[in-house]
């Protein structure tokens, strides 16, 4: 068996590593992008992808629309399953928006063209966005 298999409870693994290990994004090189972009943060700081995580640090990510916020409880260096991966963090992330209110996106008729600038100040109203006039 190799030892990366196995989750650790000691030591210190790469955050972009053990963001893609536990399944917070789907590969590692969107989660050193997410760290790159200063979308993953280690103890309220921007984490660089090579940061070490340890057990017990605030590791929050934005990724995907969604804020999480979860606590290193199991150290792994190499992705592992599911129900592994759930058993390394604890999470405390919000819970998500409703589904009605994350998907408002205005639908126009197929074949209205481009819209006009009233069209556009409409919906942009009807958003909740003020215009600059």
């Amino acid at each position: 068996m190799v030892s990366g298999d196995v989750p650790q409870a000691e030591g210190s693994v790469r955050i972009d590593v053990w963001i893609w290990s536990v399944r917070l994004t789907k590969t590692r090189a969107q989660a050193a992008a997410a760290c790159r972009a200063g979308h993953v943060k280690v103890g309220g700081e921007r984490a660089k992808p090579a940061q070490a995580v340890r057990v017990g640090d605030e590791v929050r990510l934005r990724h995907a629309g969604r804020d999480r916020v979860v606590v290193v409880s199991k150290i792994v260096k190499k992705r592992v399953g599911p129900p592994v991966a759930v058993e390394c963090f604890v999470d405390n992330s919000p819970p998500p928006p409703p589904r009605e209110i994350a998907i408002q996106v205005p639908v126009r008729d197929r074949g209205a063209g481009r819209p006009t600038k009233r069209d556009r100040r409409e919906m942009e109203r009807l958003q909740g966005r003020a215009s600059a006039d």
